[in-house]
């Protein structure tokens, strides 16, 4: 089992140079755990290329129903309280924005802070070095 914060999620639905990476170890290891709020994440990126010019209508219809697909065979953290309050500590101890700072929380709340028991899958370098700081093995561009 891996954990996969959006940032590594991305490239799965849609055409990155990480792409082929991430979906090698999605086929090394199917079993993916997410925060709850990960899709959401993942719609806005998706959303945000699609403003940009950066992914056409075709491909941006393409990654939701790739990301639907995704979503119906991960397991999602929802302890919203004991996610928040693990967050509020990380933030007080790395310099992580709020929404990556709920993202390890939530593997570690999953784990009950047994972190040899996955890997942290991210693409963020500042939710990397925390993830390592906090025991994890990170997968990592």
């Amino acid at each position: 089992m891996r954990f996969w914060d959006s940032s590594a999620i991305v490239p799965l639905v849609c055409a990155e140079v990480s792409s082929r990476t991430c979906r090698s170890w999605l086929r090394d290891d199917p079993v993916v755990l997410v925060w709850a709020l990960a899709s959401t994440e993942v719609i806005s990126a998706l959303a945000r290329k699609r403003r940009e010019g950066r992914l056409d209508r075709r491909r941006f219809t393409v990654a939701k129903q790739r990301l639907t697909k995704l979503e119906q065979a991960w397991n999602e953290v929802i302890r919203y309280d004991a996610a928040r309050a693990r967050a509020r500590r990380l933030l007080e101890v790395h310099p992580l924005r709020a929404a990556d700072a709920l993202h390890l929380a939530a593997a570690l709340v999953a784990i009950e802070e047994r972190t040899a028991a996955i890997e942290f899958v991210t693409f963020d370098e500042r939710l990397a070095e925390a993830a390592e700081k906090e025991g994890f093995r990170v997968l990592s561009a």
